[in-house]
């Protein structure tokens, strides 16, 4: 995947999690996967269509999720109810939005579809002939693979 693809969705992801959460966003070891995945606890998938296509998957733990819906909605939340979910949706469409965004500004066009949310473990994701790009994000919130899959 070209670097300057992937670079507006890290900066993207780091921005908005910051803002959210009040505190440093770190970036783990950035690998290239190919074939088939385990979701996570919760998986956000954002699909990008236009002169991109494919989509952007943000992988955590419930726990993750609970404590980032928490932190952005300012309630605390114990279960992944409805209003939890819709808070994990969102966040992944304002990441993948302000990419979008960022991706414009450098002349390339990406739409972005409604997100889905995938919640439990053990289902298994592909996404077919497209590499995944994956970044691991730590937050104070607790760990979110960023998983770019775009061509």
């Amino acid at each position: 995947m070209r670097a300057d693809v992937a670079q507006p969705f890290v900066l993207a992801a780091k921005g908005v999690l910051e803002q959210e959460l009040g505190g440093d966003v770190g970036r783990g070891q950035v690998r290239v996967e190919r074939g088939d995945f385990e979701a996570g606890e919760v998986t956000a998938v954002v699909g990008v269509t236009g002169a991109l296509s494919g989509a952007v998957l943000y992988r955590m733990s419930e726990a993750t999720a609970l404590a980032i819906v928490g932190q952005m909605m300012g309630q605390s939340f114990s279960q992944l109810d409805a209003l939890a979910r819709s808070g994990v949706g969102e966040l992944g469409n304002v990441i993948t939005g302000r990419a979008g965004v960022l991706l414009e500004r450098a002349g390339v066009r990406a739409e972005i579809a409604p997100p889905m949310l995938i919640v439990g473990r053990g289902g298994l994701m592909s996404s077919l002939d497209i590499p995944r790009l994956v970044v691991p994000l730590q937050t104070g919130a607790g760990p979110i693979d960023l998983q770019i899959a775009l061509k």
